[in-house]
This record gives C-alpha cells, sequence and structure tokens, in this order.
C-alpha cells in the first residue's frame, strides 16, 4: 500500500510517501480502506518529536512512523471475532489515540479497534467525516460527557463538564477544528456564545450561530468582556490565564492545550475552576455524534484538501496556521 513514514523527527520535510506493508489483522480489530484523513496538532507534536513536553514526558517512537488517528473509509476486512462490522460498511473513526505513532492513519489501509470504530454519518462526505474524529470528541469530552476515567495528570480533580444552558460561553480559537465544534455544542445546549477569533473568520462563525465576535487582532477579548461563565481557550498555552478575569466567581476555565498554564493561585482567589482532560478514542461517541452530523445539528468546517502524496504540504499550510475547519487528506 502507499503511506507516507518518517524515520526521524522534523519538519513537514522528514514526511516521505512511499510503499509500506498492509497492516495485519489481529483479534478485535477491523481494517478500513481509507478514503479521507483529518489532520489534527498531534499529528505535527509528534512529527516533531513532542518538543512541547518535558522531556521525562516524551515517548519513545518507534521509527518508521506513519502519522495520523482520524480516518474515513470502508471496511475491507474483520476479525473472526468481530460482529458489529462488516465487508463494505462506510466507517470513521479516531484510531488509537493516545498511542504514540500507533495509530497509523496515513495510510491507504489502517487496522482499527472495532470499540473505537463507528458508521461514517451518511448524511456527510468522506472527507467530512474524516475532519471530526478528534476535534468533535475533544469538543465533546470537554463539554459534554467525558466518557472515560482516565486522570489528567496535570490536576488532581477529574474533569468535569458544566451546564451550559442560559450560560455565556466564550471560545477563544473559534474558527479551529475544536473550536468551530465547541461554538455548535455550545449552542446545541443553549448557551450565549462568544466567539475569539481574527477577521477573516467572522463570516464563517456567524453563520455557525454565534452571538457575539470579538477579533482579536482589534481587541484583546480580556480587556472589554467579564462575567463568563465558562471559556473554552482553544489555544491554551501560557497565554490562557488571561481569560480569568473575564469569569464570574464559580466560573471555569477549560483549555484545550494546557501546559503552561501558572495561574491556579489566582484561579482559587478568584473562585473559577480550570480543567482540562485528554481526548481518548471512542466508537461509542461516534455513533452518538453521527446522528448530530447526519441531521446538521453539527456542521464541519473544511478550510482545505490534499492527496496522500502532499502531506508534507497540508503540514506546511498548517504551520501557517490561522486555519478555518480542519485540513484533510484525500485519497483515491
Amino acid at each position: 500500500m502507499k503511506a507516507v513514514r518518517q524515520y526521524e523527527f522534523g519538519g513537514p520535510e522528514v514526511l516521505r510517501y512511499e510503499d509500506a506493508p498492509i497492516p495485519e489483522l489481529k483479534p478485535g480489530e477491523v481494517r478500513v480502506r481509507v478514503h479521507a484523513v483529518g489532520l489534527n496538532p498531534p499529528d505535527w507534536y509528534l512529527r516533531d518529536g513532542y518538543k512541547t513536553l518535558p522531556p521525562e514526558w516524551q515517548p519513545k517512537v518507534p521509527f518508521p512512523v506513519i502519522l495520523g488517528t482520524d480516518i474515513s473509509g470502508v471496511v475491507e476486512a474483520v476479525a473472526d471475532d468481530v460482529k458489529d462490522f462488516a465487508a463494505g460498511d462506510e466507517v470513521y473513526s479516531m484510531v488509537r489515540f493516545p498511542s504514540y505513532g500507533q495509530s497509523q492513519a496515513y495510510a491507504e489501509f489502517v487496522t482499527v479497534p472495532a470499540s473505537e470504530l463507528a458508521f461514517k454519518p451518511t448524511g456527510i462526505d468522506h472527507v467530512r467525516a474524516a475532519a471530526a474524529p478528534m476535534s468533535l470528541l475533544t469538543a465533546w469530552q470537554f463539554l459534554i460527557e467525558v466518557g472515560h476515567n482516565v486522570q489528567n495528570p496535570l490536576q488532581p480533580n477529574k474533569h468535569e463538564p458544566v451546564p451550559l444552558a442560559e450560560k455565556t460561553v466564550l471560545i477563544n480559537g473559534a474558527a479551529g477544528g475544536v473550536g468551530h465544534f465547541a461554538v455548535q455544542l455550545a449552542k446545541w445546549k443553549g448557551a450565549y456564545v462568544i466567539a475569539v477569533a481574527s477577521g477573516k473568520h467572522e463570516a464563517f462563525l456567524r453563520n455557525l450561530g454565534v452571538d457575539e465576535f470579538i477579533d482579536y487582532t482589534q481587541t484583546h477579548p480580556e480587556n472589554v468582556v467579564h462575567d463568563i461563565d465558562l471559556v473554552v481557550d482553544c489555544v491554551g498555552g501560557p497565554t490562557t490565564g488571561r481569560f480569568l478575569r473575564t469569569l464570574k466567581r464559580g466560573g471555569a476555565l477549560f483549555p484545550i492545550f494546557p501546559l503552561g498554564f501558572s495561574g491556579s493561585e489566582e484561579a482559587e482567589k478568584l473562585g473559577v475552576t480550570v480543567s482540562a482532560t485528554q481526548v481518548r478514542s471512542s466508537g461509542a461517541q461516534l455513533e452518538e455524534l453521527a446522528r448530530l452530523l447526519n441531521d446538521g445539528a453539527i456542521r464541519v468546517g473544511i478550510d482545505s484538501t490534499f492527496p496522500l502524496a502532499d502531506t508534507r504540504k497540508a503540514h506546511e499550510r498548517a504551520a501557517k496556521g490561522n486555519i478555518q475547519g480542519k485540513i484533510v487528506l484525500t485519497l483515491a
């Protein structure tokens, strides 16, 4: 089969489009002929060697590595013990996340644990289905239902979603992969949503139903909003603490990328909960989300598409930032 592999850490230039063995089917697995692959930040984190993680947290990665987790395609074969799927079924998945190089989705074929697989939403194509899993599961597990008991090592308490109905929710990085899904889930649950993004994304976000829009290139949101119930910071990192001042006492701050946050003492003084979780693969949740994708309650924004052979160009596009929705690889 054709796949994109790398033999060392580095920039997009380390990605090689080449022949690779078709993965062997193991018990409990389904082999999928891939039609599309969604790109996500963990792809480039792994590609460059997890530079953002402390050295002691950087996992050992066996080369050569095939990146990627999010796929949509057609079942090619199933293991003897798999009863819920059959050859010819259209499916989608976030494969083995987190597994640090074992998901191997940038390829014509991928094996998937049946428990992580769901039938593709019939109302959308493979490109949009592949774009959804990680970003939509992240928004869902942060905002609606965690769905797993794996503790976030960065905090002592289990992550708990908060009620959204009739609450005011600010979403930073609202036009990106997780952001544009978080906007829609918050609206679906009855929240008043303030979106923060660059001005080029205003029409896109207005079309998704946001109630207010702040262009961060013109206005610092932390200077103009207050009494917020929940901030979802889809950018996260060291700057997420600036949103503490926007929250009411009893409010919550959910940084999607919590590394670098240093405002725990300030948050405690302000009576604000800061919490995050790590997204985990779940076929059951993808099955539930398929219904929302089918009926149009959740729409998938596509920034751009690239053939699998041009994966390097897709990563170069990602590095430029300011992404609207998702980047997707397509396979013939």
